[in-house]
């Protein structure tokens, strides 16, 4: 069906999204009266022709991404998106949508959100915290029963005029809400840490070893989180203290992966087995270590990429049955305007996503021939994804990040609407 120039933004929209609503199809005439109606100050129903509550379930079908967009077609449009009815009908459905969650360098605390299907980003509320001035680290960021958790980590000054003041480490447990858009405080973790393990296995969140002022020299100590008491539960410890560790859940079990992970002949990693409670060190191939860039992504499929940040930022993949990890391809390098070599980037966020993986922010240097040369520090917005099963790789770019967000990635999360059969 043609769509016609004069045809509204919003209204080519919902035109786009209705195959989604269980109406069967809707002709572009009825939309284009639906716009005219809309636009005069005393319409009484939320779409012209349809009952409120099969209108609702139309609104409610569209994802986070045009939400901003919805709420200027008119104040009653705005009113619905923004009221507790909405984000109930929503969470009672279960339509959490596709989101990706990033924090970056210069975001000052404020995370964004975006909507593959929109391909919009937008800023989420600001936490309001103790120390809002304060740098968030260390942190990890999951999510959880369609919910974004931000746990732990420490808050160091910004101000170098305070920088002798030490950082501190909290237990704190953020939960940011896709229904509703807000955050709110759940359970507090038993033991403060920062630069811990984290993951969720079977709708659990588990964190194990770290850091904090108390044990600099690592943590043993380990809890699960349940989000559906709202409670967190102590587990036996690990054999050894962990710190700067990783978390990863594989095969319903939880690996913790060490600093010196990828740097030895033979790696070993702790894996705790939730169905007995007990931990065992298992000898594994990584090739990474916590001090380099890196993060690990399980596909739907179960197949496991990362990215190894070895001089050149090679994305590999594990063959799970031999345990051996191979090159698919590389984080494609960066061409800056005005400057005729590309640039290796660092400190990018790396995530999947609809069975997508992304590549998000991050900074390069571009060397400036200045009385005698030095580098200028450029911090990047841009977003690249690829589809891991091309072979070779072919990376594309989306929209950029929104606002102040730029550079380092200092939390990225991803959460995925699943529909049932």
């Amino acid at each position: 069906m043609m769509i016609s120039p004069n045809f509204s933004l919003w209204g080519k929209v919902l035109l786009l999204r209705f195959p989604l609503f269980d109406l069967g199809i809707v002709l572009e005439s009825q939309f284009v009266h639906v716009c005219k109606l809309l636009r005069e100050s005393g319409e009484q129903s939320l779409i012209p022709g349809l009952p409120d509550d099969l209108a609702l379930r139309c609104l409610a079908k569209l994802s986070h991404g045009y939400h901003g967009l919805l709420q200027t077609v008119s104040k009653r449009w705005r009113n619905m998106i923004c009221s507790s009815e909405y984000a109930n009908y929503k969470a009672k459905q279960g339509w959490t949508d596709s989101w990706l969650f990033v924090l970056t360098e210069r975001s000052n605390n404020q995370w964004i959100a975006y909507d593959p299907d929109a391909d919009r980003w937008h800023p989420l509320p600001k936490i309001v915290r103790a120390h809002d001035d304060w740098q968030h680290s260390g942190f990890s960021c999951v999510c959880v029963c369609n919910h974004l958790l931000v746990i732990g980590g420490s808050y160091a000054p910004q101000d170098s005029a305070l920088s002798h003041r030490k950082p501190i480490v909290t237990n704190e447990v953020l939960q940011f809400d896709p229904f509703t858009k807000q955050w709110t405080s759940v359970a507090s973790m038993r033991t403060p840490r920062s630069h811990f393990a984290c993951s969720v296995i079977n709708g659990k969140v588990y964190v194990a070893g770290g850091r904090n002022s108390s044990s600099t020299m690592g943590l043993a100590l380990v809890e699960a989180y349940d989000p559906v008491t709202d409670k967190w539960e102590e587990l036996p410890p690990m054999p050894y203290p962990q710190m700067d560790c990783l978390g990863l859940s594989y095969k319903d079990k939880l690996h913790v992966l060490g600093d010196q992970a990828g740097l030895l002949e033979q790696n070993t990693s702790e894996l705790f087995d939730p169905s007995n409670g007990t931990w065992c060190t298992v000898e594994d191939t990584w090739p990474f270590s916590r001090a380099m860039q890196f993060a690990v992504q399980v596909m739907e499929d179960g197949r496991l990429y990362t990215v190894v940040d070895w001089g050149e930022s090679l994305i590999k993949t594990r063959d799970n049955e031999k345990g051996e990890w191979y090159n698919v391809g590389s984080v494609p390098s960066v061409i800056l305007p005005y400057h005729s070599r590309p640039l290796e980037t660092f400190g990018y966020g790396f995530a999947a996503l609809k069975n997508k993986l992304y590549v998000l922010g991050g900074t390069a240097l571009k060397w400036e021939w200045l009385g005698g040369g030095r580098y200028d520090i450029r911090r990047l917005s841009l977003v690249r994804f690829c589809d891991p099963s091309d072979n070779p790789l072919k990376w594309k770019e989306t929209r950029p990040m929104c606002g102040l967000s730029c550079g380092s990635i200092l939390g990225c999360a991803s959460m995925e609407e699943r529909f049932s059969s």
